[in-house]
């Protein structure tokens, strides 16, 4: 029988398609930003670099980390999912950071002295919550007028989110 011999650059090829194929997976993966909710600071369409080990190992394919050593910090911006959708939104608050509410002049929401415009649906969803919970962040979106984001559908579980966002 004779054996089918193999080009070496074949090799090669095949070699780094896995190697590709793995980083993409695990540790640093390319995306393209999908509207507008975190303008000005990153535009529709424009690509970013996500870290995915930045604070653990994802499952592969999957919607939350396996094993976590870091936690999200405030202002990073960090990317998850939610409903099936790659999302990537600034981290505003952290596990048992204080929240504030006012409604002297509409809805607000406030951390640290910032603030943060709510609706009122958002506003009930969020009042009775005076911190974030362990193990969650707040995240929001730099235009916080036309982002759907934490004041919506609430706080983000920290073993899921998958990665932070290491350029632009």
């Amino acid at each position: 029988m004779e054996k089918i011999k193999i080009p070496g650059y074949a090799k090669s090829l095949s070699i780094g398609i896995c190697i590709g194929i793995l980083l993409k997976i695990f540790i640093l993966d390319i995306l393209t930003v999908s509207g507008t909710s975190m303008e000005p600071t990153l535009q529709d369409g424009q690509k970013i670099l996500v870290n995915r080990l930045a604070y653990g190992l994802a499952k592969p394919f999957g919607s939350n980390l396996m094993f976590s050593w870091n936690k999200p910090k405030e202002n990073e911006i960090v990317v998850f999912l939610y409903n099936g959708r790659v999302v990537v939104k600034r981290c505003v608050a952290v596990e048992n950071t204080l929240l504030e509410y006012s409604t002297e002049s509409g809805y607000t929401l406030i951390i640290k002295d910032k603030e943060y415009p709510l609706t009122e649906l958002q506003y009930k969803l969020l009042k009775e919550s005076k911190s974030v919970p362990e193990e969650t962040v707040l995240v929001i979106g730099d235009n916080h007028l036309n982002s759907i984001d934490s004041r919506t559908y609430g706080f983000v579980p920290r073993m899921n989110i998958l990665g932070r966002i290491r350029g632009r």
